[in-house]
């Protein structure tokens, strides 16, 4: 029987509406809702799934629109309804953990909550289970917030950067944080991985929820007004949707709006490798990574081939073609030829056929089909 730590909680954020994933990822069903890579799970369940590894089912909470509550409660029907916390309106992240933490404070004051995004992908449950609990544990008992960070495998643009300051004494996986920066362009990526110095940021955060809290009402002047009363209403009122005073709340990201400020904000290097799936590009990028370093892909239904075109749980014909990749549903196959570095992917009667590093493009055949997708 697993042994559970009492005050150990995770807050999965689950109100993206993945729309870089057009047209698999609708309003209606966005991204953690679906098995974009054919695991047999959709992200969001396998979210769940890791962390229930080694925190107890009762600590794991979930924040999601409220429009999206009835999907998620099908896919995730262990998942008690006061463990949902509804979003009536999205509101970055910092607004979701504002809320999240002080219900989960008011039910354990000395709770550490891990708060996750749900679309990610992780190499190596094992280390992943490890590094967490690691991070937990020196929370728990030490002021700050611990970003988990991996180290870059190439100069990716579209992830955050965490800068590595001082090591810290009370770990030598833990460091000071000097600085986040989000989406640089190639050269300050490639810079970043030269100098050893960068990790991504995975969006993993470990901190206890009264040090949250407390530095809330320290460094985010916006909340100072409405605050309060969320962090009263958190002691009393029922999950089943946030205060009204939430959807005043400005949008506004943890990184910025919080970690920026913290005198004690720290980075753990973690080994368990990890992927976000925000793109078309993104997700074909670490595909043909792991392929090019002979690692194991989590999900076996995503295929490369010899000219680096990538399959996700499809099948496709290539003739003369490069770098492309490719999701239909199943029973579709496609035949390719003469064409690279394009994303071929259909849903719900959308076929789109567009070059994957051009996001603007996308966001245009979003709005050509009349899709309130963005």
């Amino acid at each position: 029987m697993t042994s559970y730590t009492k005050n150990f909680y995770c807050l999965i954020l689950a109100g993206g509406l993945g729309s870089r994933l057009w047209p698999v990822s609708r309003e209606n069903t966005p991204k953690q809702y679906i098995d974009i890579l054919g695991s047999g799970r959709t992200l969001i369940q396998q979210t769940y799934d890791r962390f229930a590894r080694f925190i107890a089912p009762e600590n794991i909470y979930v924040s999601a629109v409220v429009d999206n509550i009835p999907l998620l409660q099908e896919q995730l029907p262990q998942v008690q309804r006061h463990q949902i916390l509804a979003e009536p309106v999205r509101r970055g992240t910092l607004a979701p953990v504002t809320w999240s933490t002080s219900a989960i404070a008011n039910l354990c004051p000395e709770a550490c909550i891990i708060v996750t995004p749900s679309d990610q992908v992780i190499f190596d449950e094992s280390a992943f289970e490890r590094d967490v609990l690691h991070a937990m544990e020196i929370a728990s008992s030490n002021e700050g917030v611990i970003t988990l960070g991996v180290a870059p495998t190439r100069p990716e643009t579209g992830y955050g950067y965490v800068q590595v300051g001082e090591p810290a004494k009370r770990s030598a996986d833990v460091f000071r944080v000097k600085t986040f920066t989000e989406k640089p362009n190639i050269d300050f990526a490639q810079m970043f991985m030269d100098s050893g110095e960068f990790l991504w940021n995975t969006g993993l955060f470990v901190f206890g929820a009264q040090y949250m809290i407390n530095n809330i009402v320290k460094h985010v002047p916006e909340y100072r007004d409405d605050f309060p009363e969320l962090v009263n209403l958190g002691a009393t009122a029922t999950t089943d949707i946030a205060p009204q005073c939430y959807a005043s709340l400005p949008n506004l990201s943890l990184e910025y709006a919080l970690l920026e400020h913290t005198s004690h904000r720290y980075v753990q290097r973690c080994r368990f490798g990890w992927a976000d799936i925000g793109t078309w590009e993104s997700i074909a990028t670490d595909a043909l990574h792991s392929s090019q370093h002979h690692t194991s892909h989590p999900s076996s239904e995503v295929k490369v081939d010899g000219r680096n075109n990538v399959m996700l749980h499809s099948e496709a014909l290539f003739d003369n073609a490069s770098g492309n990749i490719v999701r239909l549903p199943s029973g579709h196959m496609a035949a390719i030829s003469g064409l690279d570095n394009f994303v071929i992917t259909e849903e719900n009667g959308v076929l789109m056929i567009c070059p994957k590093s051009d996001a603007a493009a996308m966001r245009r055949l979003q709005t050509l089909a009349h899709l309130d997708e963005l």
